[in-house]
Parts: structure tokens; C-alpha cells; sequence
């Protein structure tokens, strides 16, 4: 069973598409800008969003570092 956010995303269609166009377990899409505005869309069976939380994290450090690199 596929498990998304509360609610569907502004971005839920969008999602979907590259979720079944990679074959993937499972997909996050965050859009910046976008047609309908800055938003995101998860879509996920439970093992994969449990894990979630700890991998944007990860994502989140990952920037943070790039960005204080780019200013140095």
C-alpha cells in the first residue's frame, strides 16, 4: 500500500509520474517555483517513510554544507 502525506501535495500527479517512471519504491518531489508555487509530494509504503525524516536530514546537512562552501 503506497502512503503519501495527510493530504495530497500540489504536486501528487507529478509525484505519481516519476515514481512509475523510475520504478522506484518510492518518491519525494519538492518543487521550487513551480506552476502552482513552491510545494512537495511524498509517496512511500510505510518502511520507506519511516526512514524519511532521517534522509532529509541528511539532504538538509548536505546543503548546509555546499552553501558554506560556496561562501568561503
Amino acid at each position: 500500500m503506497m502512503h503519501t502525506t495527510d493530504n495530497p501535495g500540489k504536486y501528487d500527479d507529478a509525484c505519481t509520474q516519476a515514481r512509475l517512471a523510475t520504478g522506484a519504491l518510492g518518491t519525494v518531489l519538492l518543487v521550487l517555483g513551480g506552476r502552482k508555487g513552491h510545494g512537495f509530494s511524498v509517496q512511500a509504503p510505510p518502511e520507506v517513510l519511516s526512514a524519511l525524516p532521517g534522509m532529509l536530514e541528511t539532504v538538509a546537512a548536505e546543503i548546509r554544507r555546499d552553501l558554506q562552501a560556496m561562501k568561503s
